[in-house]
């Protein structure tokens, strides 16, 4: 064997020469500098980018690590017990009242993400249904698994559905001061603050219980959706107030963010990097039709401008939640109803609207 051949044989396995333990340390030491950085220049959802982005740097180092299922399924039941932490009689109230409102906004976010997908489908910018997937404004970890089980190439997907998250919460803080400049950043919360009583046990109880049922039941999402269904209605009920310290809730975002970031390989990237200009272009063209809806809820009902540009964004229920709990002064509970609303939609639609788009941009049979 040439020394050439050697070297780009050594190379080619990268991080794969050293053992698991290292890479692991070295996965969590970047993403620790991640987070850091990120929160530096004051990113929401920091706690959840910056694993993402730890995990890419390592798969593209062919570092070879995965999350397994059950870690990310429990994962996302702790981010549906937090959005459930948040529902209250009031919030219901709300979208009994204003159903048609949130219908409306739906409709029309929905609308124009399915064109944009029709339009990367149809010029091939992406294969099959995976251009009609990406764009799908529900929560992002939910079209993951959502793509993923009806053949789309999920990589891909997380790739289109975290590039807008990340446009999104790199937004957030500059609607924040110059759209609604009395929108403080919320203080952080303590890493390790008191539990109160049972309630934390309980919650334990209601993330990995609701999270295993989704699961046996076969429920697309159900690792996130059943904890918040389940938690939500406890929580309207007053049985049960979901108690999620931060390191807990920092555990549930790392494993989101390394499920995601450590399926993605030099070659996926590359293609990514490849169609990146059109589906930068895309992802900002649907911000600004939501963009553009949010500021029809400002001028229109009186709500104020971050509060209407998260709950109209298109990053999703789950991302949205994490952006707005880190800010102050946010009507959380119109953002995760608006969000909420369109997230169980897309669920229900998703499938046979994916499946129509696709074969009318006359990518269905050449899913590639």
């Amino acid at each position: 064997m040439s020394p050439t051949c050697s070297h780009e044989t050594r190379d080619s396995r990268g991080l794969q020469r050293y053992p698991a333990s290292l890479r692991w340390a070295a996965l969590l030491i970047v993403s620790i500098v991640c987070v850091a950085l990120l929160r530096i220049v004051h990113v929401p959802a920091a706690l959840l980018l910056g694993p993402m982005v730890a995990g890419i740097v390592i798969a593209a180092a062919r570092g070879s690590l995965a999350i397994s299922q059950w870690p990310f399924l429990f994962a996302q039941g702790a981010v549906g017990s937090m959005i459930a932490s948040r529902f209250s009689p009031s919030l219901v109230s709300s979208i009994g009242h204003d159903w048609i409102l949130y219908l409306v906004v739906t409709a029309c976010v929905l609308g124009a993400s399915s064109l944009i997908g029709w339009a990367l489908a149809r010029w091939r910018v992406l294969p099959g249904t995976t251009a009609v997937w990406g764009t799908s404004p529900g929560a992002a970890t939910a079209m993951i698994v959502m793509a993923e089980a009806y053949g789309a190439d999920s990589r891909l997907v997380a790739f289109m559905q975290y590039l807008r998250v990340v446009l999104v919460a790199s937004l957030a803080p500059a609607i924040a001061h110059f759209g609604a400049p009395h929108v403080a950043t919320a203080t952080t919360a303590p890493w390790f603050a008191p539990i109160h009583g049972i309630r934390f046990p309980e919650t334990l109880l209601l993330v990995f219980g609701g999270a295993a049922a989704g699961r046996v039941l076969s429920i697309p999402a159900g690792g996130l959706l059943v904890p918040f269904a389940v938690g939500s209605l406890l929580n309207v009920t007053g049985l049960l107030k979901p108690e999620l310290p931060q390191w807990f809730l920092a555990a549930g975002y790392a494993a989101i963010g390394w499920k995601v970031g450590l399926r993605f390989t030099r070659e996926i990237l590359a293609y990514a990097a490849r169609v990146l200009p059109r589906v930068l272009a895309s992802t900002l063209t649907l911000i600004g039709v939501c963009g553009f809806i949010g500021v029809a809820l400002n001028q229109w009902m009186g709500i104020d401008l971050l509060t209407a540009y998260l709950a109209t964004s298109p990053g999703g229920a789950d991302s949205a939640a994490i952006i707005a709990a880190s800010l102050g002064n946010v009507n959380f509970a119109f953002v995760m109803a608006l969000q909420m609303v369109r997230a169980v939609t897309v669920l229900f639609v998703g499938p046979p609207l994916a499946k129509f788009i696709s074969r009318h941009a006359g990518d269905l049979q050449q899913g590639e």
